[in-house]
């Protein structure tokens, strides 16, 4: 079995002002992004391809916006929780990053530079 493209757990996963998750998962693996909740349930999942998603100005460091089947959901990715363990104190790694590896990683799979 495949390693993900890129997962994060920890996540907080809001539908604009309603919570959904403060500890969800976020996975890109075989073309798929899948928003899930804390006990792997799936809150929603689409291509890749058919996911629009962003930083919008409003936002901070380690948010994004993404819209998937429609409905936007707004993703804080947290830099302590990122892959389920705490964040390597040898590893400087910015907030932004956190945000911006989620979007990298979404172009990627999705094969758009």
């Amino acid at each position: 079995m495949r390693e993900p493209e890129f997962s994060a757990r920890g996540v907080e996963i809001n539908r604009w002002l309603r919570s959904l998750t403060r500890a969800g998962e976020v996975r890109i693996e075989d073309g798929r992004l899948a928003l899930l909740t804390s006990y792997g349930s799936e809150i929603d999942s689409a291509p890749v391809t058919a996911v629009r998603a962003g930083r919008p100005w409003f936002a901070g460091p380690d948010e994004a916006v993404a819209t998937v089947n429609g409905t936007r959901y707004r993703l804080t990715l947290h830099k302590s929780d990122r892959d389920g363990g705490t964040a390597d104190p040898g590893e400087p790694e910015d907030a932004e990053e956190s945000g911006g590896r989620f979007l990298a990683a979404l172009k990627q799979a999705a094969g758009r530079r």
